[in-house]
Order: structure tokens, then C-alpha cells, then sequence
């Protein structure tokens, strides 16, 4: 058996056709996964999250949620995830020329899409990932169950310490103050 040691890296990335956003790349450990577009109701639930984390951001002025940046961890990790919250702080130094985060976000928050890959990519691979590079919590959505798995740092690894339900509320400690209520994120 012939092992695969074609590792992707950013530069691939820049060569990839624009396909009009119909199409997400990104690598992973030098392994190159593609998306297509979301579900409608995935794209309903991030743009709940966004709005609640946005308007709590512009109210304290502690920073910045985006919905879909490209976020490079290093030359064989880059990936889009659905959703980041980042601190001023971190924004004002961690942002390359192309606009693309180059720091890890304190939350980072993933939608998840159909198909048992694509769950385990998000469970399992980017849990990794995000671990790894030093996000502090990070949100894992099943629009479909209604379930949002709350992940933390905790001894240099996020770990999970719970799962809310329709009649929960989220809330964090990196975020004073903001209570998003479950069940209103999925109507």
C-alpha cells in the first residue's frame, strides 16, 4: 500500500477556482476537505447566533462576531468555520492583508451540515484543530436535534461540559453578560 503524501497547504488554497461560494475548502493537517453550501436552516441558525453575539459586541464594544471567515492556523490548517466571536484585542493583531483571521478566536461555533462525514469532521477533526490552536470555547449546533455541545479550555484541551436544550440558556464566561436563549435560535 502506497501511502498519500500529498499535503495541501494555504498556497493550494489560492490557487482553487472561485466557484461563487457554492463550494467551502479547507485543510485540515494538510488534507484538503470541500463543502457545498448549507442547508437553508443551518444558515437560519447562524444568523440568529450572529445577531445576539453581534449586538451584545456592539453593546459592551469587547469585540466582533463574523459569520464565515477564513481563519489560517498555519501553512496546512486554514478552515472557514461558521461562525467566531474574536476580542478587540486579538482582532487588532491578528488579522493578515488579506483579511483572513490568523489567530485563533475565543469561540468558534459550527453548524452542523448533513452526512455522518461531515458530523465527525466537526466532532472529531476540528475539535482537534480548534484544541490545538488555542480556542477557548467552542459551540458545536445540530439544527436538527436542536442541541448545542458548549466546549471549554480546560487543562489546555476544550472539553465538553455541556449540552443545551430547547428551555436553556447560553451563556459563557468570556462573554459577561449574554444570554441567548436555545429554543429562539432554532424557530
Amino acid at each position: 500500500m502506497v501511502a498519500n503524501l500529498l499535503r495541501w497547504t494555504i498556497r493550494d488554497l489560492d490557487a482553487m477556482p472561485d466557484d461563487g461560494g457554492w463550494k467551502r475548502y479547507e485543510i485540515i493537517d494538510g488534507e484538503l476537505f470541500v463543502t457545498r453550501a448549507p442547508h437553508i436552516r443551518h444558515q437560519s441558525v447562524t444568523s440568529k447566533l450572529l445577531v445576539r453575539l453581534e449586538n451584545w459586541s456592539e453593546s459592551t464594544g469587547l469585540g466582533n462576531a463574523f459569520p464565515t471567515p477564513g481563519v489560517i492556523f498555519s501553512p496546512n490548517d486554514a478552515v472557514i468555520p461558521d461562525l467566531v466571536w474574536i476580542s478587540k484585542d486579538r482582532l487588532a493583531v491578528g488579522v493578515d492583508d488579506a483579511g483572513h483571521l490568523i489567530v485563533a478566536p475565543e469561540i468558534v461555533v459550527e453548524i452542523l451540515s448533513e452526512g455522518e462525514t461531515n458530523e465527525q469532521r466537526d466532532k472529531e477533526v476540528k475539535l482537534k484543530l480548534y484544541s490545538i490552536y488555542g480556542v477557548q470555547e467552542y459551540w458545536i449546533v445540530n439544527w436538527r436535534l436542536k442541541t448545542l455541545d458548549l466546549y471549554r479550555r480546560q487543562e489546555a484541551q476544550l472539553q465538553r461540559v455541556n449540552t443545551l436544550l430547547d428551555g436553556d440558556i447560553l451563556s459563557s464566561p468570556l462573554l459577561p453578560g449574554l444570554a441567548i436563549a436555545i429554543g429562539d435560535i432554532f424557530q
